[in-house]
């Protein structure tokens, strides 16, 4: 266990798919028993079987209790004031709230818990139900660097983490990292398709795209150093099959300004969602 995490009491408000990822990356970390509280009145028998098996308090309804270092909202966006009512027995005035409610605001949650002084807003995406996610975080300025960093250990057990230095960026994380992983499920039908189109059986132009796409994050992944582009170019000999196509992918109607016209409507919707 992290040195940060040693002695933390958190609770979590929800516990769906990516409540439920974090709240495994936990238990992995070496939370256990009474350090961890689950309120969500409908828990999963996944769920329940986790509590069971590290001895975490789950409950259907707010129960009595100290208040926590942190404070996880994990609920819907369009169930923010059923879960900020089940947060409030929880926040004292050193917890920190961490809230992964996609669209909503700082301040969307601070006009309904002004008990809430130290708030972290945080964006993950789909991978941290296997550990790999990426999440964008913003703390506000009542937050100090001890509740970061209690909020960093906390989003980290899902993935990577990386903070940014306003709010409004988050929207962009959203954009990007938040929805970016249905970009790249699509890219996988879109590619399998036009395999379809070129003469391949449907079900082996899904297995060669979905192949290509694993093995090409994969290279990534274990790469860190190594830029996109220079894996790109890697891979593109000069007039060969790749530069062809690329050619077209990179071109003025290509996929770069298509994917700026998608982060750009995504962001948009971001926006309005909040409140």
């Amino acid at each position: 266990m992290s040195a940060t995490l040693e002695g933390a009491s958190v609770a979590l408000i929800g516990a769906g798919n990516m409540g439920l990822a974090m709240l495994e990356g936990w238990a992995n970390e070496g939370l256990a028993g009474d350090a961890v509280l689950i309120v969500d009145p409908n828990p999963s028998q996944r769920l329940e079987d986790l509590c069971a098996a590290k001895g975490f308090t789950l409950t259907a309804q707010p129960i009595a209790g100290a208040a926590r270092h942190a404070v996880v909202l994990a609920v819907k966006p369009q169930l923010l004031d059923a879960g900020v009512a089940s947060a409030a027995p929880y926040v004292g005035p050193d917890s920190v709230l961490v809230s992964i409610l996609a669209g909503k605001r700082i301040a969307d949650i601070s006009a309904r818990l002004p008990a809430a002084k130290a708030i972290v807003r945080a964006m993950p995406n789909t991978p941290a139900a296997i550990g790999r996610g990426m999440t964008g975080a913003f703390a506000n300025a009542d937050t100090t660097q001890a509740q970061r960093a209690l909020a960093d250990a906390l989003l980290k057990a899902a993935g990577q983490v990386e903070w940014v230095e306003s709010e409004a960026l988050i929207d962009a994380v959203t954009a990007v990292s938040g929805s970016g992983p249905a970009y790249v499920f699509h890219l996988v039908e879109a590619l399998a398709a036009a395999g379809v189109e070129a003469g391949l059986p449907a079900a082996l132009a899904e297995r060669l795209a979905r192949a290509t796409v694993e093995g090409a994050g994969e290279l990534l992944h274990r790469q860190p150093e190594t830029s996109a582009a220079t894996l790109r170019e890697r891979v593109t000999s000069p007039g060969g099959t790749t530069a062809a196509a690329l050619a077209v992918l990179m071109g003025e109607e290509g996929l770069g300004p298509l994917m700026a016209r998608a982060v750009a409507a995504a962001k948009k919707r971001a926006g309005e969602l909040s409140g």
